[in-house]
């Protein structure tokens, strides 16, 4: 039978724990963020940095195991998308953290409400990726319009943000706030997608 198994019989990869430990270390990373930012944690971007390492591992040894693997329990596509924009939401914050750095941005005050909501984003995200796997799927609905309307307070506190800045004469702050704004709504439009991908993956399985 281990000959058979070995060699024969189509090897089974459990995508959905593999997917749900992406996941996790997705919402840690944003946590890291929220640490950052809204906590002063001078510990947490090195901690940030850490753990974007851990998701690009995760990341890597996911899209081995599906190109390799014959059995799936959902369509290929649809966790290669999965696995993919994990790993755009994990890139996204750590680029936040580099463009942070490259400007010495020494106060985060006035991002805390949107990473907040970033933060609320990403739980929920890891929270309905749970829920896929325990094929709990049609109560993702109501965590993916979540998503969604928090995706649309990320771009209405960041217009409103940059808006407050337009009668300055601080020609440098500018630059740097829309540079900075435009950053966190990246992060929040990768959550975004990855939900809408989320949401297909539980359409096909209901």
């Amino acid at each position: 039978m281990g000959f058979i198994s070995r060699f024969i019989l189509p090897r089974e990869v459990d995508f959905d724990a593999a997917l749900e430990e992406q996941a996790h270390v997705t919402r840690i990373i944003v946590e890291d963020l929220r640490a950052a930012c809204v906590d002063d944690d001078v510990e947490a971007f090195s901690a940030l940095s850490t753990h974007a390492d851990q998701a690009r591992s995760l990341k890597s040894r996911n899209m081995k195991e599906l190109l390799d693997v014959f059995i799936t329990p959902y369509d290929k596509e649809s966790i290669y998308r999965m696995i993919t924009q994990l790993d755009w939401v994990a890139l996204s914050v750590r680029h936040f953290k580099l463009e942070a750095e490259a400007y010495s941005i020494s106060s985060f005050e006035e991002y805390r409400p949107i990473v907040e909501v970033l933060f609320e984003m990403a739980t929920l995200l890891e929270l309905g990726v749970t829920r896929l796997s325990a094929k709990s799927a049609r109560s993702l609905a109501p965590d993916i319009d979540l998503i969604h309307d928090k995706y649309d307070r990320v771009v209405t506190l960041c217009a409103q943000s940059f808006a407050g800045l337009l009668g300055s004469s601080e020609f440098k702050r500018l630059i740097v706030q829309r540079e900075i704004l435009a950053q966190l709504k990246e992060i929040a439009r990768r959550l975004h997608i990855t939900a809408n991908t989320l949401e297909d993956m539980a359409i096909k399985v209901i």
